[in-house]
Formats: C-alpha cells, sequence, structure tokens
C-alpha cells in the first residue's frame, strides 16, 4: 500500500504520463539533476534538433517508470527497489497546483545541453 500512483513513461513523455496518475490539483516538481540522462538523449537532442521540452514529451529521458510515494517513505523504497538488482531514486516531489502544466523540469538547460 506505500504506492500511491505508478506512471509508466512512454509515449508522452514525462510531461504527458505524471498527470495522469495524479488527481486534479496536484502536480510533480522534477530536479532533473537527480538522475543521468544517458548519451543516447544527447545525440537524439542534438541531431534530431530537439529543445529540452520535445524530449520531455517524447521520450523517458532514462526513467521507465515514477512511482508516487508518501514523502516519509521515499528513501526506504527506493533502498528496497535497489535492494532486488533494479535502480531508484528520489528525483522530486508532488506538489499542490492549479496551473496546466502540472509537471516542472529543473536544470534541464544544464543536464540536457549537448
Amino acid at each position: 500500500g506505500i504506492i500511491k500512483a505508478l506512471a509508466h513513461i512512454t509515449g508522452g513523455g514525462l510531461t504527458e504520463n505524471i498527470p495522469r496518475v495524479l488527481p486534479d490539483g496536484l502536480g510533480v516538481d522534477i530536479d532533473t539533476r537527480l538522475w543521468a540522462f544517458h548519451p543516447v538523449f544527447k545525440w537524439l537532442k542534438k541531431f534530431g534538433n530537439l529543445t529540452n521540452d520535445d524530449m520531455a514529451v517524447t521520450y523517458n529521458c532514462g526513467l521507465g517508470m515514477i512511482a508516487i510515494i508518501p514523502a516519509d517513505s521515499a528513501e526506504d523504497f527506493c533502498k528496497s527497489v535497489i535492494a532486488s538488482g533494479e535502480t531508484a531514486a528520489i528525483i522530486g516531489k508532488v506538489i499542490a497546483t492549479e496551473s496546466e502544466d502540472r509537471v516542472i523540469l529543473r536544470n534541464m538547460d544544464t543536464e540536457w545541453a549537448v
């Protein structure tokens, strides 16, 4: 019961898939410094002449699944996932928002630079 929501980050990328699993009035504030932006995505961005927004909408940018977990349980949850042989990291937080843009991606200009 610790997982409140899961978003599979496929077509629709980060900005379309995460809001689908959140109730109205909630969004996420994500820091792109908190996971590795793999070189293949930098290559796609450069040679596809794509913007950061294009990347966030089209690709998973290295994140296959987003789990929404209560903040006080997130660290233990990540440790459990890592112990099972997978990767996990806390990359942001759920926020209250009435904005149409319910996903805030911080530090794209530095972390996703090519």
